[in-house]
């Protein structure tokens, strides 16, 4: 495990070199982009290696195998981003294991992440006055200005949350049609537990990153546009990946989502 931590550091400052000279080229901050390590399929020790390296941000697809492994790392003071698409099913477990939900699709969708968060909320300040501490404090926890030590909605605060777009013609794709974003991002702004943050987009895969070029443009401008339709700010924009990131931070990304490049290959199931 010493060698594979010392090649999550190096590929770690490669990407970092790599960003920084993108950022450069569109007169960016590279403070203004963050990293966000996609842990999916990887073990908790390579999470704990990207840790030690300097990330604090990780992204995982699927509910379960988070479940699988957050205790083994509920020590990191991380951000844990849930970037795969989500079921209605399973959105109260995610609002209780995620700090973000960075793939919201529907209104549906957002309205049980909504109300998952606010019974969390009420849970902990019934908890808390039980358990015979401070009128104070269990008023705090149940307006949602301090938390317990868990993540998503057992914090009693506003969840994250990113809209997902498609911009691509893939059927197999998740995310909301261009035509319906303003009105999801309104459906959203409505609900008292969620905070909308920005958007997320995952474009066809091209083996020339300037192909893809155009999803990332587009993307910001849908952001710019949204910006103006329903005010406040929505400062995230979520995209590029492992084979494309340089050309989104040239186009504005805020957060790029990076699995291989930093952990290596994924080892595909027998």
């Amino acid at each position: 495990m010493e060698t594979e931590r010392s090649e999550i550091a190096e590929n770690l400052a490669r990407i970092r070199e790599r960003v920084a000279r993108a950022a450069g080229r569109a007169g960016r901050r590279v403070e203004d982009v963050t990293i966000v390590a996609v842990s999916k399929t990887f073990p908790f020790e390579a999470i704990r290696a990207g840790y030690e390296a300097g990330l604090r941000h990780f992204g995982e697809n699927r509910v379960q195998e988070w479940e699988s492994k957050r205790e083994r790392v509920a020590d990191l003071e991380a951000t844990w981003h849930l970037i795969g698409h989500l079921q209605s099913n399973k959105a109260r477990r995610a609002a209780g294991l995620f700090d973000r939900v960075d793939s919201v699709d529907s209104l549906g969708l957002a309205q049980k992440l909504d109300a998952a968060v606010g019974e969390g909320a009420g849970t902990e300040a019934a908890r808390l006055i039980s358990s015979e501490k401070s009128r104070r404090d269990a008023l705090r926890v149940a307006s949602g200005q301090a938390g317990a030590t868990k993540s998503g909605a057992a914090k009693g605060e506003r969840l994250g949350v990113l809209i997902e777009v498609r911009l691509g013609d893939e059927a197999t794709k998740s995310g909301v049609a261009e035509a319906d974003l303003a009105m999801l991002a309104e459906g959203i702004g409505e609900l008292a537990h969620l905070e909308l943050l920005g958007l997320m987009t995952i474009p066809p895969f091209l083996d020339d990153p300037e192909r893809v070029r155009p999803y990332f443009s587009k993307l910001r401008e849908l952001r710019e546009d949204l910006v103006r339709r329903v005010g406040g700010a929505l400062p995230v924009l979520s995209m590029g990946m492992s084979h494309d990131f340089e050309v989104a931070v040239e186009e504005g990304a805020t957060e790029i989502r990076v699995g291989t490049a930093l952990f290596g290959a994924r080892k595909l199931k027998q």
